[in-house]
């Protein structure tokens, strides 16, 4: 019979819980099946049968979404899930498990649309990724959710997470407060993302530390960023000078993910934003990707999609006019 074989990557897993004790869970699964396993890493390269492969695939990472969401992996777990899927039943399918990006304590963050898995597999093969389109589509949610796994895999060491205090509608003079009282505002969003992800204690250390930075866009100049992910939210209010100086901070083993919705800029009269133009100019460079969402994307209350549609027919309505 002719041999097959399939490599998967097992992102965001404690290895040495996956495998157990001297690879005994590896172990386990070689004994009822003639497939080969090889690990490496985080990598795992299954070959034999299509059949068995087909079948190993996803007993793998079903045990891997298991270990993720009690904190465990037990040898019952592992027979139960191999005569499960033996009998053609599955915990998870292949495909969810591939759209997962962080485990919580009280959740698993996936891709919940078409527009976000293609996000999600954007952000895993490019160093630079661009996420544009409305609001609730999951842009910096998932974007904040990316650098955490990364952070917590230990591929990157800090996060450094970014936004233009740029004036919609509201002064910054008029604001109460010191600066940092001022700016914190705009900066919520990314708060509220990590408040989700991360339990309370662990948050407050890592802003401590300054393994995880929340700042100004105006912050970042002068610095160089190595080993880090960077994420430039509402980039759509920055200028063509900004968005430039904020792509050339990364440094080794780096990565950014820049999101906007370029209908909604709050940048004066007449200026170009710097999200429109890098789409122009970056569109043909390696390692740079841009995903786009629409109003089918938006996983916020169910109004939302309908706002956006009516605003669309609005103003579509009064250019044709």
């Amino acid at each position: 019979m002719a041999e097959t074989e399939k490599r998967i990557t097992l992102d965001n897993v404690d290895m040495r819980g996956f495998l157990g004790f001297n690879d005994e869970n590896l172990r386990f699964l070689e004994s009822r099946f003639t497939a080969a396993i090889t690990v490496r890493g985080e990598n795992i390269l299954i070959r034999g049968s299509a059949e068995e492969v087909a079948l190993l695939e996803k007993i793998l990472k079903e045990m891997a979404f298991v270990l993720n969401t009690k904190g465990a992996l037990l040898a019952s777990d592992i027979n139960t899930i191999t005569e499960l899927t033996l009998d053609g039943r599955e915990v998870i399918s292949t495909n969810d498990y591939d759209n997962i990006v962080l485990y919580t304590k009280s959740d698993v963050i996936k891709a919940k649309t078409p527009g976000q898995a293609n996000y999600l597999l954007s952000a895993r093969k490019n160093d630079i990724c661009f996420a544009i389109g409305p609001a609730g589509t999951g842009k910096t949610y998932l974007a904040v959710a990316i650098a955490v796994a990364s952070l917590k895999k230990g591929t990157v060491k800090k996060i450094v997470l970014a936004r233009p205090a740029v004036e919609a509608g509201e002064s910054l003079g008029f604001l109460p407060g010191d600066l940092r009282e001022k700016i914190d505002p705009y900066l919520r969003p990314l708060y509220d993302a990590l408040d989700d992800m991360l339990p309370f204690d662990k948050l407050k250390a890592y802003l401590e530390k300054g393994i995880i930075e929340i700042v100004p866009l105006a912050y970042m100049r002068g610095r160089t960023l190595n080993s880090a992910y960077v994420i430039l939210d509402e980039a759509q209010n920055t200028t063509d000078t900004q968005m430039k100086m904020l792509l050339t901070r990364l440094g080794v083993n780096s990565k950014a993910i820049i999101t906007g919705d370029i209908t909604q800029i709050d940048l004066p009269a007449k200026t170009v934003s710097g999200l429109i133009k890098a789409q122009e100019i970056l569109k043909n460079v390696d390692g740079v990707g841009f995903v786009y969402f629409d109003k089918g994307d938006v996983v916020r209350h169910r109004l939302v999609k309908d706002i956006i549609d009516a605003y669309e027919k609005f103003y579509d309505k009064k250019e044709n006019r």
